[in-house]
């Protein structure tokens, strides 16, 4: 069993959570604020302890079987005494019991410990209000979705990522044509010339972002980049306070190949818009290389907001630190029909005034 530690005001007792608005960890109830370096040495002593063990006896115990247990933990609050059960990758929470914010600090020892963390900028508010943007300007958005919906859940999750340091070279070959029309005499004639063109060249990427969480949607994670790694600051669980917080459950190894899709295809499109002056280009081949590759653990803000309309699920996504946001929203099928049904009079519309216009010319 591992502690749910919590961080202590040595002012009142009050637990401590991080706050976005001013970067610094602050305390609710009295108002005392506290630089992250002055935690650094609480997160020492976090490493070193270790919670208390009692043996307790019983006759005959039932026994969880191994499928009832994989993938879950047991955790004890330092501030209620109250236990929880929480999947194996959870790594910061709030207790059911008391809400204090704790971080279960046994998550992040040895070779779990991330290299990097960005701290949340922007706050719960900011997401819902985000949310109430991303609404607008949605005509085809059912009118009971905007007016009833409500949130079923809003959580702050530092989400894993491994960041991928790489260098890229590669050659493309592409078959290209220049065509070109022109009359001489009562003859119209068209000239294509055809050419092979050759491209070279090489990019250095840092910190490529591939997210290492299982339960996060790859495609959701990638549409709320970009992050600014620039502000991200070196690991310290003070940082999770008052967040949710994953471990990685998929390997650096196992994202590679990831990595290396999206450095390849980044170099084999940029070689692709020097191709220019063409009527047509095509691919013929190409062979791009990844070499000294590297990589790091970084924890991510996100936001993820989710909604239930018509006994479906909506999930959105917020950047918690750009405050990019993202998600599907559902389709008012009434509407859609009538704006198409409209769409179509209009060049109906349109397509006869102009075959009018010709007749009379």
């Amino acid at each position: 069993m591992a502690d749910l530690r919590a961080y202590k005001c040595p002012n009142c007792g009050g637990n401590i959570e991080f706050d976005t608005s001013i970067q610094k960890c602050k305390c609710p109830f009295c108002d005392t604020e506290f630089e992250m370096e002055a935690l650094q040495a609480y997160d020492e002593d976090l490493k070193d302890e270790h919670p208390d063990e009692a043996e307790w006896e019983r006759e005959a115990p039932k026994e969880w079987t191994e499928d009832e247990t994989t993938g879950l933990r047991s955790y004890v609050c330092k501030s209620c005494g109250g236990e929880i059960v929480a999947d194996a990758v959870t790594g910061a929470t709030s207790c059911p019991y008391c809400g204090n914010p704790v971080v279960m600090s046994e998550q992040f020892k040895g070779m779990l410990r991330p290299d990097y963390v960005i701290p949340f900028k922007l706050d719960k508010a900011a997401a819902k209000n985000a949310l109430l943007e991303h609404y607008k300007g949605k005509k085809l958005l059912p009118k009971m979705f905007k007016d009833q919906n409500h949130l079923d859940e809003i959580k702050g999750i530092y989400v894993p990522f491994w960041l991928y340091d790489a260098k890229v070279d590669g050659t493309a070959r592409y078959k290209a044509t220049k065509v070109r029309s022109y009359s001489s005499g009562s003859y119209d004639y068209t000239e294509t010339k055809h050419y092979s063109v050759v491209r070279a060249g090489n990019m250095e990427f840092t910190h490529v972002p591939v997210d290492g969480s299982k339960k996060m949607a790859d495609e959701l994670m990638e549409s709320v980049e970009p992050f600014d790694f620039s502000e991200a600051v070196d690991f310290q669980t003070a940082y999770l306070s008052g967040f949710l917080a994953d471990k990685y459950d998929v390997t650096e190894e196992e994202n590679k190949e990831r990595a290396n899709t999206r450095v390849k295809q980044t170099l084999s499109d940029t070689l692709a818009e020097t191709v220019e002056g063409y009527t047509s280009v095509i691919n013929e081949s190409s062979s791009i290389r990844v070499t000294d590759g590297k990589a790091k653990y970084a924890l991510y803000p996100v936001w993820l907001l989710n909604t239930t309309y018509e006994g479906q699920q909506y999930s959105f996504a917020m950047n918690g630190q750009t405050g990019k946001f993202v998600g599907n929203l559902p389709v008012d099928k009434g509407l859609k029909t009538r704006y198409f049904a409209i769409s179509g009079a209009i060049v109906a519309a349109v397509a006869f005034a102009v075959q009018y216009l010709f007749w009379y010319l």
